[in-house]
């Protein structure tokens, strides 16, 4: 164990905790589409990876990927454990009940003993506790030692800047969950790597730190020492990939992708690497094997360590990829997100893992563009770039405070939006499918505050907007309050967003009206509020209404009239949507309990193990809590009758529950488990079927 103490939280801690997310995406993002290639095919089809080739391969840039949803999906335990320096590998396993569908997110789900994850996944589902779950005891040595645990450890490197002792002990518990052995090293060795790269950038110096936390006999201490000295007498990349391959390839290890060579591989960019972003990156994927988990590794202790200048340079990483990432899981409110989402919340971890409290810039809005560079998604629509931008610009006055610059190149008017939803060019994944809720819904409250830029010409004309669905699938666009601002005015935008009929709403932003070459500077976008208004079918039908349900039900049947026609065949089932944010509401349905051993609806969804449920069971009507465990708050008996319809309406206001059954009070209690969270539908080994769900503001 190391004897180094931990150095304090850097000043620019936040800008590198993005730097870091960013390296995670570009690395990902650009090992994805040779996935799986031998460095041959590699280079005869493509030459020296230098930047991204998903346009030479006939693939999207930005896609769902377990390298990225593992690593910021399994770190939320931190969350849900109030930030516990001693997490067990017990809790963060529970998280992977909550948060996993099975067969649909996040991992690769490809059967007991040939995925590790998946086998991991189905002892935790047996009621083996982590970390039997991933023992080697258990699952063998072969399963256990594949490279997953070290692909989903960065987040949780990044909550301990300058404490590589605080991140080892995350890292073993974590990984532990789903592996052992020289996996298990391997992701500890990663992580304390990457939190002192917060505080040090010498790359040897980084290893001697993560050997510190290793079994100095261990097979990925041997194969860092034979790199080591391998690099101070063979210059050439090239020649020590293949001499890796000779001593570590994957001939010498059994099982799909084992963690050794993949390590290896991130090892040797790294020393190879001459400590630059781009080369290092470079070198990693033009050596092939599980190009984006080892990409995404190299990336992200190369975003901590080099910070945003590092990444910034002849090669445009950051342009394509406009921040913009995925987590599907079973709390859909999150799988649209940014990488200066994603980043504020694990410096929101680090810092209170520290005793202080999280910085929270402008207010804590979720759009605030602080970090130089970053846009959060926004792009213009529907028009060529050469008609308008959007770029990241020093606040006029401020140098120290940032926004979004939005530019009338040469069409009037330019509209820039980011997404709150599935977009269309991305309706069908490949790979690991969507899952996702809206994060904006009709009734909630979108604030925005914008400066014409004062070297503009002439006043411009601004004003909120949103896209949303329509029967055919296509996008129907809203126009909100709007304001006419002189060079150099301010002005905030208010706008209860208006009933769509149903549709989910998918992008919100802002029009632009001015003359050519003009700007106005969004400095800040966000909402507030409770949803109003119905969830379920909308009257002109569609199929993006139901994919604005994250699905965790076994059978949702689409052949009959109703909406919602559900079965689940062993256990409890939910379909929900909506985010955290939502926390004072009534959730109302009516349902027909067929055959069922419960029925009912759901509030303050986190997951699939953390709600409120009001269901129908065969002794009546009960009120339930979930957090990992049920808890039934209330019972009452009732009569009721099954394939008949029967309201339901469950309201959450602070710490009161309420239920309702055919508008008669049937609970009332105070519990204080869960803060926040979707609405939904809650079924239990059996079929229900569903007429209509709405969400109203409680009260």
């Amino acid at each position: 164990m190391s004897s180094r103490k931990a150095r304090s939280i850097p000043g620019d801690y936040e800008e590198r905790v993005y730097a870091g997310v960013l390296g995670k995406l570009i690395g990902v993002y650009l090992g994805r589409p040779v996935e799986g290639w031998s460095p041959a095919r590699i280079e005869a089809e493509l030459g020296t990876i230098v930047g991204y080739v998903h346009d030479r391969v006939g693939v999207p840039l930005v896609v769902t990927d377990d390298d990225v949803s593992g690593t910021f999906t399994f770190f939320r335990a931190l969350e849900d454990n109030r930030f516990d320096p001693g997490i067990s590998p017990l809790a963060i396993g529970r998280a992977w009940l909550n948060y996993l569908i099975e067969g649909r997110t996040i991992l690769w789900w490809g059967g007991l003993g040939h995925s590790t994850e998946h086998t991991a996944y189905l002892r935790l589902k047996a009621g083996i506790p982590a970390p039997r779950s991933g023992s080697a005891e258990l699952n063998g040595r072969v399963v256990s030692e594949q490279i997953g645990s070290q692909i989903f450890i960065d987040a949780w490197a990044m909550a301990c800047p300058g404490n590589p002792s605080q991140a080892a002990a995350f890292a073993r518990a974590a990984a532990s969950v789903s592996h052992d052995g020289a996996a298990v090293d391997a992701a500890v060795l990663l992580a304390a790597m990457e939190a002192w790269a917060f505080v040090e950038d010498d790359i040897d110096d980084l290893l001697d730190v993560g050997l510190e936390h290793i079994p100095k006999d261990s097979v990925i201490a041997a194969l860092a020492a034979d790199l080591r000295s391998l690099r101070r007498t063979e210059p050439d990349w090239r020649n020590a990939r293949a001499w890796l391959e000779a001593e570590y390839g994957p001939s010498r290890f059994k099982g799909n992708v084992h963690v050794v060579p993949n390590h290896g591989l991130i090892l040797l960019s790294l020393l190879w690497g001459d400590g630059d972003f781009s080369r290092t990156l470079s070198i990693v994927n033009t050596c092939g094997w599980d190009t984006d988990c080892n990409s995404g590794n190299v990336g992200c202790l190369m975003g901590i360590r080099n910070g945003l200048d590092g990444i910034d340079g002849p090669t445009d990483w950051r342009g394509p990829v406009q921040d913009r990432l995925y987590l599907p899981t079973a709390e859909g409110g999150r799988s649209i997100t940014d990488a200066v989402v994603e980043a504020d919340r694990v410096a929101a971890a680090g810092r209170r893992l520290r005793g202080e409290e999280p910085r929270r810039s402008k207010g804590g809005a979720r759009y605030h563009f602080s970090y130089p560079g970053s846009v959060q998604g926004f792009r213009v629509e529907g028009a060529a770039p050469a008609d308008g931008s959007v770029t990241n610009v020093s606040h006029p006055g401020n140098a120290r405070t940032r926004s979004l610059q939005i530019t009338v190149a040469s069409a009037s008017p330019v509209i820039a939006t980011t997404d709150t939803f599935i977009p269309p060019e991305d309706k069908a994944m490949a790979g690991y499918p969507l899952l996702a809720s809206p994060s904006l819904h009709p009734g909630q409250r979108v604030t925005a505050t914008v400066l014409c830029d004062p070297r503009a010409r002439a006043a411009a004309h601004v004003g909120l907007l949103l896209a949303h669905y329509t029967g055919s699938d296509e996008l129907a666009w809203v126009e909100g309050p709007a304001a006419t601002l002189l060079p150099g005015a301010e002005t905030t935008l208010e706008w209860v967003v208006p009933q769509t009929g149903g549709q989910p709403v998918t992008k919100v932003g802002l029009s632009l009206a001015g003359e050519r070459g003009d700007s106005v500077l969004l400095d800040r976008l966000d909402w507030t509020g409770e949803p109003n208004g119905p969830l379920g079918m909308p009257a002109d039908g569609g199929a993006m209404w139901r994919r604005a349900w994250v699905d965790g039900m076994d059978i949702w049947n689409t052949y009959w009239d109703e909406p919602f026609r559900l079965s689940q065949n062993d256990g409890i089932g939910l379909l929900s949507q909506g985010t955290l944010a939502w926390s004072d509401y009534v959730v109302r349905a009516t349902i027909t309990p067929h055959e069922a051993a419960a029925a009912g609806i759901a509030a303050r969804v986190g997951g699939r193990r953390r709600w409120y449920s009001l269901q129908l069971v065969q002794s009546g009507v009960r009120l339930v809590a979930c957090l990992d465990d049920e808890v039934v708050l209330a019972s009452e008996p009732a009569t009721w009758e099954a394939y008949e319809r029967h309201d339901l309406a469950l309201e959450v206001r602070g710490a009161q529950i309420r239920g309702w059954l055919d508008g008669s009070l049937v609970c009332d209690v105070v519990d204080h488990r869960l803060t926040g969270g979707a609405a939904g539908l809650l079924l239990e080994a059996g079929t229900m079927v569903c007429d209509s769900v709405e969400v109203r503001p409680a009260g």
